[in-house]
């Protein structure tokens, strides 16, 4: 039996009742740094070669790991919708990615992340791509945001894009606030992408330490075509996307330094993960996913399973790893619970996993299962929420076919594989998902695939022809 001494019973109470005072006269500041296309095994700590992330290999060890951490879908506007709101994107009408022509985006009815942290008095700010819909009435500001800079989608929606085809996209666009401050970004624009960002971020942090604070840093890069700035370029053994992410990993280590300058650490969560996986068709101007299977654009873990860090000395245990199944849904609520914000009145899909997170000794992941959409509302696979098992559904997906790519930033072509009957893998002994063991298991096929009914009447699911009841329409 431990016995705790008078004083040291004195000592523990006040602590307690200083973290208490602390929780209600301050809540955390939240800074949510976000790549594009970064491979699952693309950071030091992840399995990289070829280039150092000492910064992110410092936010490892000084916090933890996620090493079955999920996006909603694949893409980028999908898996954006899900992290800012909280819910599956095709629940809220976000489908792929949104380019220049697109008439729709994300919806006043719907509430993100920074709205539901203003209610609690937070300053929010943003800079990078959005890529939630380009017209005025979507853009951050309206979301929630107090000030943003950057891109409205993808840096590849680019009349100079080696692959655009002539005419097939207007001049791309950098936005400050509201308002385009530079309507045709060149190649030496988007050299300087990643520094403008983080100054921004460094700013925004030094202006508003007083307060309690969300910056969203959702880097363009390393999504093709890569840029790099003059202080990374050459700088690796990996070509122009290792240098790419070295600068990456720079940018964390400005916040991080930004974080401490002002006293903050322990003030401060920051969450570090990726939209989704590698486009791998690029081969050298794209990540790793090892081990996982194929990339981005599939529903494979190698499309939706990304490197995900965690700090908040003090309430995140350093140098340690979680390798429960989470999602980037559960990033609302959680964050809600811990400011003690409402969550939205409509339905979302995320649960809060703060107990995972902070690395409770009992603590479960709440979901009884994750849904996994891609296109246009086509359920794909379905994982039991432990995390052990996924049932691939039937449905057609790209793969490279064991080939490496393209080189130099032309992509290689895509084969097409066809899923005619229900697949099932075991993630915990099987990761890659290489041996479908689904006569093995009937029992457990059984259960996914109600619960893929269930998520049918729900959401819908384009591919057996079903609409969905719990559907909301996007923004126009």
């Amino acid at each position: 039996m431990n016995i705790i001494r008078p004083g040291r019973l004195a000592l523990t109470l006040l602590l307690i009742g200083s973290n208490w005072a602390y929780a209600e006269s301050r809540p955390p500041n939240i800074v949510i740094i976000f790549a594009d296309d970064l491979g699952y095994a693309d950071l030091g700590w992840f399995g990289a070669t070829g280039f150092a992330t000492p910064n992110l290999d410092r936010m490892a060890r000084e916090g933890r790991k996620f090493t079955s951490f999920h996006v909603a879908q694949p893409v980028c506007s999908a898996s954006r919708a899900g992290l800012l709101t909280g819910c599956y994107p095709n629940r809220i009408g976000i489908h792929g990615a949104l380019g220049p022509a697109a008439s729709h985006g994300i919806s006043d009815g719907e509430v993100t992340l920074a709205q539901m942290l203003k209610t609690k008095g937070y300053a929010t700010g943003m800079a990078g791509k959005w890529h939630l819909g380009h017209r005025r009435q979507f853009l951050p500001l309206q979301h929630g945001f107090d000030e943003y800079l950057g891109l409205p989608y993808s840096n590849d929606m680019w009349p100079h894009h080696p692959e655009a085809k002539p005419g097939s996209y207007p001049p791309l666009p950098l936005i400050e606030g509201d308002s385009v401050i530079d309507p045709d970004v060149s190649s030496d624009d988007q050299r300087t992408l990643t520094t403008r960002y983080t100054e921004r971020a460094v700013s925004f942090i030094d202006r508003n330490k007083n307060k309690p604070f969300f910056f969203y840093l959702a880097h363009s890069m390393p999504h093709v075509p890569l840029h790099v700035s003059d202080k990374f370029r050459g700088k690796s053994k990996r070509g122009a996307y290792g240098d790419v992410l070295m600068e990456i990993d720079w940018s964390v280590g400005e916040v991080l330094k930004a974080i401490k300058a002002n006293g903050l650490e322990r003030d401060t969560l920051v969450i570090f993960t990726s939209d989704n996986d590698p486009w791998l068709s690029y081969g050298d101007h794209s990540g790793s996913v090892l081990p996982l299977r194929e990339g981005k654009g599939t529903s494979w873990e190698g499309g939706v399973r990304v490197p995900c860090l965690m700090r908040w000395p003090g309430r995140i245990p350093e140098g340690t790893d979680c390798g429960a199944m989470l999602m980037t849904i559960d990033l609302l609520p959680t964050i809600a619970k811990l400011v003690d914000a409402k969550v939205p009145d409509h339905r979302i899909d995320g649960l809060d996993v703060w107990s995972l997170i902070a690395g409770h000794p009992a603590a479960k992941n709440p979901h009884e299962a994750y849904l996994f959409y891609y296109e246009q509302d086509q359920l794909q696979a379905v994982a039991s929420g432990d995390g052990r098992w996924k049932l691939q559904l039937p449905h057609t997906y790209r793969t490279l076919a064991g080939r490496s790519g393209g080189r130099d930033g032309v992509p290689d072509q895509y084969d097409q594989r066809k899923i005619t009957q229900p697949e099932l893998y075991d993630l915990q002994n099987d990761v890659s998902e290489t041996t479908d063991i689904a006569m093995k298991h009937p029992d457990v096929v059984r259960r996914l695939l109600s619960i893929a009914e269930q998520a049918r009447a729900d959401l819908g699911d384009s591919i057996v022809k079903r609409r969905g009841s719990g559907v909301r329409p996007a923004g126009n």
